[in-house]
């Protein structure tokens, strides 16, 4: 019995709270996943021209990255070479003027 009066005490006030609730509803936007430029799989991420670009762009910086990486490397190379090569000849003209070579 007391929760019957409780519960008749209180519909009214549940009635209208949900009747202001659908009088002042408004309608959730619903994101997908990606609508944002983020990394998708499957078949939509295949066609979105946004995502294609975006990989493009990244894809020609790390080419870029590498290629100045190597040619850094092949500076460094030439530059070894050049040193070996210099200390090739000063150990020659070291064993020359000793008189180590004899032809």
């Amino acid at each position: 019995m007391y929760r019957q009066s409780i519960s008749r005490a209180v519909r009214p006030a549940v009635r209208s709270s949900l009747q202001s609730r659908a009088a002042f509803s408004t309608t959730v936007r619903a994101m997908a996943g990606g609508d944002t430029g983020a990394p998708r799989t499957g078949g939509v991420a295949s066609s979105d021209a946004f995502t294609k670009r975006e990989k493009a762009n990244e894809d020609y910086a790390i080419r870029q990255r590498e290629k100045e990486k190597l040619l850094e490397l092949k500076k460094k190379i030439a530059e070894q070479r050049e040193h070996l090569d210099k200390l090739s000849d000063h150990i020659e003209e070291l064993s020359k003027e000793q008189g180590g070579e004899q032809k």
